[in-house]
């Protein structure tokens, strides 16, 4: 019963939304129609190649805010682990965030706080 509720709420949703787009869109001109050779950026031409490349101090930003992240994304699931295992997951963790702190002072040392 409920998945039958549920199919029926999708369908409906579906169908509005169909519906809804093929009244509120703008109208398409098929005249004079072709392919679109630059991607969409905003209505208006890019200014630079897509493939240019990045100034080389946001490659080590992204490996500091990788570090960061990894930190905090198994900081959580420890706490729940920490209750049950307790010493040995203290010491695990020791160890992953001694990992991460070794890319954490390299950066320091490459100069990633320093923000010209």
């Amino acid at each position: 019963m409920a998945l039958t509720g549920l199919l029926l709420i999708v369908a409906i949703t579906v169908g509005a939304a169909l519906i809804l787009q093929r009244y509120a869109a703008p109208p398409k001109s098929y005249k004079n129609a072709e392919p679109q050779k630059v991607p969409f950026l905003g209505g208006s031409s890019p200014q630079t190649h897509a493939w240019q490349r990045f100034h080389a101090r946001y490659y080590s930003m992204t490996l500091l805010f990788i570090a960061f992240e990894m930190e905090m994304m198994f900081m959580y699931p420890w706490a729940a682990v920490y209750v049950a295992e307790g010493a040995k997951a203290l010491a695990e963790m020791g160890m992953f965030l001694a990992i991460l702190s070794v890319g954490i002072l390299y950066g320091w040392r490459e100069g990633i706080f320093r923000w010209q």
